[in-house]
């Protein structure tokens, strides 16, 4: 399945047919609609697996199936999903015109007001999907209906007011975990997911182009919190997928960007090594030779 990033100018400008500078002067990085709000044709479903760059929470009336990093999530009811930016997601209603309402937000909209990522539904092992009955739907919707309101109005803090309704949103939520079981019978699929999605982040990170650039990710434990997963189940699937660990795939992935600096650079090997995450030069030296049974130096020469 094809595996997207969508960024917050893509969202309004194709699936809302507004440009982005419009919005951004009006509301920074927040943004409430009703699923009405889409004025383009309607929405094929399912929808695709993506990730994107922005939070959102939707509130859409009917049963969904929803597949959510390495879980597929059954509602039977009416769905509240709170989709993290860091985790690819699709969802196929069972109602081809599916109602509702959902905001989008940044992390720099809630800066300075508590760590999103704290709460349990954005954490690793939450439940990001929850299954609602028709009567704590409408109690959702008239939180939803309150941010309608007070974005249309002039009041010069409304952002503020905003903000605290998105707390009481998310709130509400925790609340009425947990509500879905995940289906066993997705867990093959989850294994390729997670697999693909290690390897999008892995791969994301070069071609190393400038002695000013620095991998971000270097070890199972940052890959696995970028993921929201536990380290031992990343290294589990990955085991399952390749039949290598989660270190030896990322070892590899390095010693290769290594050698391919080394031959088509002039770079020294300090520089190299940092590139890849070695502060200390010795350490770059052993791994390579670890990886390629000779040093640096030997390599080029």
């Amino acid at each position: 399945m094809k595996n997207e990033n969508e960024s917050l100018e893509t969202f309004y400008k194709e699936k809302l047919g507004i440009l982005p500078s419009e919005i951004f002067k009006k509301t920074g990085h927040f943004n409430v609609f009703t699923m009405q709000d889409y004025t383009g044709p309607a929405p094929a479903f399912p929808m695709p697996y993506s990730r994107k760059d922005y939070y959102k929470i939707a509130l859409i009336r009917g049963p969904h199936i929803v597949e959510y990093a390495d879980h597929t999530y059954h509602v039977k009811h009416n769905m509240l999903m709170f989709a993290n930016p860091q985790i690819p997601y699709n969802w196929t209603p069972e109602n081809i015109q599916p109602t509702g309402a959902f905001c989008v937000f940044t992390e720099d909209f809630m800066k300075g007001y508590g760590n999103i990522k704290d709460y349990p539904l954005y954490q690793p092992g939450g439940t990001p999907i929850l299954d609602l009955t028709d009567q704590e739907m409408d109690k959702i919707m008239q939180l939803f209906n309150k941010m309608f309101t007070e974005i249309e109005s002039e009041y010069i803090y409304k952002y503020d007011l905003l903000r605290n309704q998105l707390f009481e949103l998310i709130h509400n939520g925790l609340r009425l975990l947990p509500a879905l079981t995940i289906d066993d019978q997705s867990k093959s699929n989850a294994v390729s997911r997670i697999s693909s999605l290690f390897h999008e982040l892995l791969e994301r990170q070069f071609p190393i182009e400038s002695t000013m650039q620095q991998v971000k990710l270097k070890n199972p434990k940052e890959f696995a919190d970028q993921l929201f997963i536990h380290t031992n189940h990343l290294n589990r699937v990955l085991k399952e997928a390749t039949g290598k660990t989660t270190s030896q795939l990322i070892g590899e992935r390095l010693s290769t960007e290594a050698r391919a600096l080394l031959k088509h650079t002039n770079w020294n090997i300090s520089e190299i090594g940092w590139c890849l995450g070695f502060e200390d030069t010795s350490n770059f030296v052993k791994f390579f030779k670890k990886y390629s049974t000779t040093t640096p130096h030997q390599y080029r020469m």
